[in-house]
């Protein structure tokens, strides 16, 4: 259909025209009929969203989708261009993209009533019928809608009072398209009203014309809940002017999450070959995610998005990569000790309350990180919680903790340098007496540096569940004894039947 350039070759192509949500419609049970991805690389939402949002373009609905941040409300709306045609003719030089058999504007219909079956005629493609507009105070009604432009009138010698002299806004512009304004409750009271009848009767009115131009757009907006900080909200009338209203979510589990960490992450070819990330570190990263949603230190109004295990994962990748530079290493694999690289990547993604204002930004995110480690640590280990406060006469064999937790109760410590190379690293974890042999019975299968790799994660849980000394510097981690050197239990610590640890 490219070839036609006139409007008379195209009533002689037999084309119909066809409004954009009748488009977005009859491409969309093509789709479904065909079982293609409606909106591919978007997990999670198989359930919930996505199913909601086909019924809502069924219905050639407006949609407003509503949720907080890192949620993919922005990617699902640009994601239904795929519902558009391919190309659609519209008058040459057309600033409202006029359909050649029913146009809007004054210069499309005094061209036609002029050329007749010789009116140029251009093709859109799909990318072009696309506009999107983040909403922020300074957004003007001229901006979205339109305004006169008085170097127009004059340079074409026209009167204010003529239609040719309007600048036409943004709106306007994506006719027989999908308009897109992102955080809509930023948009100040006085220009969501002004949005008022261009979603009821699909038409336009500038600085008092009597302008009657039904526009063809499907619009989408997105917005955070509407008692977000101290924002805006959506003003009761506009939102009731929007058919469908999709609530958006976070991932429900990890399994999900770990999948949209992995597709979204941007690591370079060069990255990937040097370092290899085990399962339980991107376990752990999508943990603390998790983690801070349920925090009382975090501001669950304002969410925690997926960009952080995202910039997360980025981080702990590029931790072990300036690690092996270092230490001129050609390959290696990530740490539990590289999860200091990922703080800045949670420092920046959350908003505190006060109680965690007070504890600062740092240690807040340090804390998430150690309740990550202590609830992932039970899915692979026995529960050290199940160990204290027994009654029964001590087992050596009944806790598999109990020679770690001795050796350091002897006064041995063990510090873990953040960039020490890999044969450094094995070397320090084998110091510690049942460390090796814990692994080696529980993880037979796994090769030596997956082993190496639990048995530093050990070190870390136990610190979590407060049976041994964790204490982080600027670059390295100690562990030593919690009880024997403070409470100077010595050897009769073996003895205590009281010994809430069972040691």
């Amino acid at each position: 259909m490219q070839h036609i350039k006139t409007l008379g070759e195209l009533k002689k192509s037999g084309y119909k025209s066809r409004s954009v949500k009748e488009e977005i419609r009859e491409n969309l049970i093509t789709h479904l009929k065909s079982k293609t991805p409606t909106f591919p690389g978007i997990i999670g939402y198989e359930d919930t969203v996505i199913p909601e949002t086909e019924t809502a373009l069924l219905s050639r609905h407006n949609i407003l989708f509503l949720g907080l941040r890192g949620q993919a409300k922005t990617r699902m709306a640009r994601q239904m261009i795929d519902f558009l045609d391919e190309f659609i003719p519209v008058v040459a030089g057309s600033e409202v993209n006029d359909d050649p058999f029913a146009p809007l504007s004054r210069y499309a219909k005094d061209l036609i009533a002029e050329m007749g079956d010789k009116t140029p005629i251009e093709w859109l493609s799909r990318e072009e019928r696309y506009g999107e507009k983040l909403a922020t105070p300074d957004v003007s009604v001229a901006d979205l809608i339109g305004d006169i432009d008085p170097i127009k009138a004059a340079h074409q010698k026209l009167s204010y009072a003529d239609e040719r002299a309007i600048h036409f806004g943004i709106i306007p512009r994506s006719n027989r398209g999908i308009f897109v304004i992102n955080e809509l409750p930023d948009l100040q009271a006085r220009i969501q009203v002004a949005l008022f009848n261009i979603l009821q009767e699909g038409d336009i009115q500038i600085r008092g014309f009597k302008l009657r131009m039904p526009l063809d757009i499907l619009f989408v907006f997105t917005a955070n809940p509407e008692d977000y900080t101290n924002r805006g909200s959506i003003v009761t009338p506009l939102k009731d002017r929007i058919e469908s209203q999709i609530i958006t979510h976070y991932p429900k589990d990890v399994e999900s999450s770990l999948l949209i960490t992995e597709q979204e992450a941007n690591l370079l070819p060069a990255q990937e070959k040097v370092v290899h990330v085990p399962d339980i570190l991107k376990r752990l990263i999508e943990q603390v995610a998790f983690e801070a949603r349920n925090s009382e230190l975090v501001d669950k109004k304002s969410g925690v998005s997926a960009r952080l295990t995202i910039a997360a994962y980025e981080n702990l990748v590029s931790a072990a990569e300036r690690r092996s530079l270092i230490n001129k290493e050609k390959t290696t694999m990530t740490r539990i000790s590289d999860l200091h690289g990922i703080i800045p990547a949670i420092t920046g993604k959350i908003e505190l309350l006060y109680e965690g204002e007070q504890e600062g930004a740092a240690q807040v995110a340090y804390n998430l990180l150690e309740k990550a480690i202590r609830n992932l640590f039970a899915q692979y280990f026995p529960n050290p919680d199940s160990f204290k406060k027994r009654k029964q006469p001590i087992d050596p064999a009944s806790n598999p903790y109990r020679p770690i937790i001795q050796w350091f109760d002897q006064g041995n410590s063990l510090q873990v340098l953040q960039h020490c190379s890999d044969k450094q690293w094995e070397t320090n974890l084998k110091k510690v007496n049942g460390l090796k042999e814990l692994i080696d019975a529980r993880f037979s299968a796994a090769n030596n540096n997956e082993k190496l790799l639990m048995m530093e994660f050990v070190l870390h849980g136990l610190a979590a569940y407060s049976l041994i000394s964790k204490k982080s510097m600027d670059n390295s981690t100690t562990f030593s004894d919690l009880l024997g050197t403070i409470m100077n239990f010595g050897s009769d610590i073996e003895e205590d039947e009281d010994d809430p640890y069972n040691i």
